[in-house]
């Protein structure tokens, strides 16, 4: 057996969620590998909307484990919200979700060291969502950070205050003193203890088990390959490894082990905060897009920048996660636009591109486009291939034959019933 994987193509908010949601009817194990709860998955169903940070979107199924990996980092009181929210809603947590001792944990400090490098970046600022992600992981490569299982210590509190002293002296050193430690602590300790009746387990073991059972498993990541630490935008990235190869490591995972890889994309492109976007607009075309695509972060609420499709980039996200299957989402925001756009090349100091350069973040980089008609259909009421408007159709075609990957599923709506499958086996 093998570990499917699922991520995102893009700068993130692919609509990954939804679609783990719908594929998890095939699978017993759900497995979120890397980030923190800077991610927000979005998945609708029965008309209402559920938003998950850090459990893994196949939370809502019966029979399903969901499983936290090693390469996630937690922020408690985040976590504890979440699971009691989910509880309201009758979802039985405790028998469902499993939490790797190894993945690390987001302190009230790293937030606030966050925020303090931010506020030193000043213009050049990274657009953080000042969840102590990064300086989380900044103590995990520097071999300092706390991990879930450190939480079953007997001297955990003396633990947290090493770390904790650490970080005071170097907000000291940025002079930032814009906060109120005890007022953080409380409820931090407080989602601790919580935790702590949830289920932790030696993550590694528990998928090695599944696998040796013959149970299907999806791996489930945030963000987009194009934050990726190694491979994305860099320095306007996240701080892990978003692609498929971060799944190895992020759950414990040999690479022969790895399956089929669902790589989603939007009908367009958006992103949220810094960094290049090659095919933004910045007229009322953008503005549209955004408005019929409530393109407001999950997480953050933060407005999300609006452009058209991006084949250059999309051609390395698959050649860098080796996805056989691709997901569209969105084709129904584009509905009524007389004109749909794709950038085909770069253009680049009068030279012609058709891939992603290294130097794309100073780069004068004009994108080159074809033109497609639009469609003028609502899609958001399709439950077939075959109501696709033709213009839809050629354009899903087109793309298919440019990236040679099959567009295996299409998403024309928020809902889970709203998914379309194509030819899949």
């Amino acid at each position: 057996m093998s570990v499917d994987v699922l991520l995102g193509l893009q700068w993130g908010d692919e609509g990954k969620g939804k679609i783990v949601d719908v594929l998890t009817p095939e699978y017993q194990v759900i497995a979120r590998f890397q980030g923190g709860p800077n991610a927000g998955h979005t998945l609708e169903f029965e008309g209402i909307k559920h938003v998950l940070h850090t459990i893994p979107s196949g939370i809502f199924r019966e029979g399903v484990m969901n499983i936290v990996g090693n390469g996630v980092v937690i922020d408690p009181v985040t976590l504890r919200r979440e699971v009691e929210a989910l509880q309201q809603l009758q979802v039985p947590v405790k028998d469902r979700l499993f939490i790797s001792r190894k993945a690390h944990l987001i302190l009230p400090t790293h937030r606030l060291l966050d925020a303090a490098s931010e506020a030193l970046k000043g213009k050049d600022k990274i657009g953080s969502t000042l969840r102590g992600i990064g300086p989380t992981y900044m103590d995990k490569t520097g071999r300092n950070g706390l991990r879930v299982g450190d939480t079953e210590a007997s001297d955990f509190q003396q633990r947290y205050e090493k770390l904790r002293n650490k970080h005071l002296e170097l907000l000291q050193g940025m002079q930032y003193t814009d906060y109120r430690l005890e007022e953080l602590e409380a409820p931090f300790f407080a989602a601790i203890t919580f935790l702590r009746d949830l289920p932790f387990v030696d993550s590694e073991h528990l998928i090695h088990d599944q696998l040796a059972a013959h149970r299907r498993i999806l791996a489930e990541g945030a963000q987009g390959s194009l934050l990726d630490i190694d491979f994305g935008s860099y320095p306007f990235v996240t701080s892990s490894n978003t692609i498929t190869a971060g799944a190895c490591t992020g759950l414990g995972v040999a690479p022969r082990n790895i399956g089929r890889v669902y790589g989603i994309f939007k009908a367009y492109c958006t992103r949220v905060g810094s960094g290049p976007f090659p095919t933004e607009l910045h007229d009322e075309t953008g503005e549209r897009m955004r408005k019929a695509g409530h393109e407001f972060g999950a997480t953050t609420g933060r407005p999300r920048r609006c452009g058209w499709l991006d084949l250059p980039a999309l051609r390395y996200t698959i050649r860098l996660n080796g996805v056989t299957d691709l997901t569209m989402t969105k084709p129904d925001v584009l509905s009524g636009f007389e004109t749909i756009k794709v950038c085909t090349h770069y253009e680049i100091d009068g030279k012609r591109i058709d891939y992603m350069p290294y130097e794309i973040v100073h780069a004068d980089i004009r994108p080159v486009y074809k033109e497609f008609p639009g469609w003028k259909k609502d899609l958001t009421g399709v439950t077939r291939e075959s109501e696709f408007p033709k213009e839809l159709s050629d354009y899903i075609a087109w793309i298919e034959e440019n990236l040679n990957v099959p567009v295996s599923i299409v998403s024309v709506g928020p809902d889970r019933k709203q998914t379309i499958l194509r030819g899949r086996k």
